[in-house]
């Protein structure tokens, strides 16, 4: 977490409409889905009608936070002057329990040694006052 004396450099999320809602719940360290009230499909990335029957008719449901790595690269190279000290560093789409999948980070494991099903929890990184973000960790 950024304390009062550093600031996070790094680009923050857009948080407006459904997404932003998304982040809201992160920021109460809550992961949550939109999941269609009509035929029970979770969703992610967040958005107004369900891919599967065409509803629009939805909420926002708990995730159990857990899941396993799905897919990963890992970023040798800078590409923003952001990321600098966090080179060599992992994108990894974590496929959680309920099925929906995401792009975040997977931390606390050297880069070698991500596998694919790796189980994996979520844990919310507090970047700023008003973002937090969902990473990942192993389940040890």
């Amino acid at each position: 977490m950024a304390d009062a004396t550093t600031t996070y450099k790094k680009p923050l999320p857009k948080r407006r409409g459904v997404a932003g809602q998304f982040y809201d719940f992160c920021k109460k360290h809550e992961l949550r889905f939109q999941r269609c009230t009509s035929c029970q499909t979770w969703r992610h990335v967040p958005r107004d009608m369900c891919a599967k029957c065409g509803s629009f008719d939805w909420e926002w449901a708990k995730s159990s936070g857990k899941g396993k790595v799905y897919s990963w690269t890992t970023a040798e190279q800078v590409m923003l002057p952001q990321f600098t000290s966090d080179v060599p560093y992992n994108a990894s789409i974590i496929e959680l329990e309920e099925g929906v999948r995401m792009v975040s980070w997977v931390i606390d494991i050297p880069n070698d040694d991500l596998r694919l099903d790796l189980p994996v929890e979520v844990f919310f990184d507090d970047v700023t006052p008003e973002v937090t973000l969902p990473k990942f960790r192993p389940i040890k």
